[in-house]
């Protein structure tokens, strides 16, 4: 196993290099940092080990080592759990709440991220040690495991970026109008506003959004609750909302035009510029757990 040593730092480096490379600090506050980004770079790091591990293992015959594999999905699972559990937990805090299906979503996120991590490292020490095997000197073969982890990096980031909202929908301006206390946007009904003063304000600082989607399956996918309240927090986060805690009237709500399918959401930000709020909604992940295709390839043949 000592001949393996450079493959398995090369591939652990590589596998650490992956997950830095794939973490992302935001205004969404996940990973938090520096507890949360010390404990994702952790994970990493022993994914990275797991992976590293696999090929020398086999090459010297210690298939016991690679049963250490098995406990991986276990560590994942547990990367999820803990993802989701932490993100429970502060969702009362939350002035416009994220939603289940978003907090899954980001969860699912973290456990995939943690495959790329190993599955880069695998292919590191599995190109190092082919370069040993056809007698590459030391610095070609981890030359060859370098490039071999940064395409294998590439290509698993390409894979696992998710679609955002403006690839399946138009988002132009809402005008904001009232029918006595009813808000409505582009003629779509919002909510009641029963208070004068509140209402003067959605005239004064208001905005609004209509999301046109492009086909059948953007239509049903932006009708999930889920992926209108991604929007909504969204949209809170990022431009500040005029809103605290039992104050129902500045709650932004996304509505769904039952006659076409176009959501319309109107909110009375601290910073109320359109078109950030434009920016913004097309910035907006399309979540995995509410994607939706009802005109699938079979009903068409049908």
């Amino acid at each position: 196993m000592e001949n393996y040593i450079i493959s398995i730092i090369v591939s652990i480096i590589m596998g650490v290099f992956a997950r830095a490379y794939m973490m992302k600090i935001d205004h969404r506050q996940y990973p938090s940092y520096p507890q949360g980004f010390l404990a994702h770079i952790t994970l990493g790091l022993i994914a990275a080990s797991l992976g590293a591990v696999a090929i020398p293992a086999l090459a010297t015959k210690e298939f016991s080592a690679v049963t250490f594999l098995s406990l991986a999905a276990q560590q994942f699972r547990d990367v999820r759990n803990m993802e989701r559990q932490s993100l429970d937990n502060i969702e009362p805090t939350e002035l416009v709440p994220r939603g289940t299906a978003y907090i899954e979503d980001i969860a699912k996120a973290f456990e995939a991220r943690n495959y790329m991590v190993m599955i880069t490292s695998l292919f590191t020490s599995l190109a190092i040690n082919m370069s040993r095997i056809l007698k590459g000197s030391r610095s070609i073969q981890i030359i060859i495991g370098v490039i071999i982890g940064f395409i294998t990096m590439a290509v698993l980031k390409k894979f696992l970026t998710r679609q955002l909202i403006e690839e399946i929908a138009e988002i132009k301006p809402g005008e904001i109008s009232f029918d006595g206390p009813l808000l409505m946007v582009n003629d779509v009904i919002i909510m009641n506003i029963g208070l004068k003063g509140s209402r003067e304000i959605y005239k004064e600082r208001g905005i609004a959004v209509e999301i046109v989607p492009k086909d059948p399956s953007a239509s049903a996918t932006l009708s999930n609750i889920g992926q209108r309240q991604a929007i909504q927090h969204q949209a809170a986060t990022q431009l500040g909302i005029r809103k605290d805690i039992d104050e129902p009237d500045f709650t932004p709500l996304a509505r769904r035009n039952p006659h076409n399918g176009n959501l319309v959401m109107a909110l009375v930000a601290m910073e109320p510029d359109e078109g950030l709020l434009i920016d913004v909604v097309k910035k907006t992940p399309v979540l995995e757990t509410c994607r939706r295709k009802p005109r699938g390839k079979y009903l068409k043949e049908l």
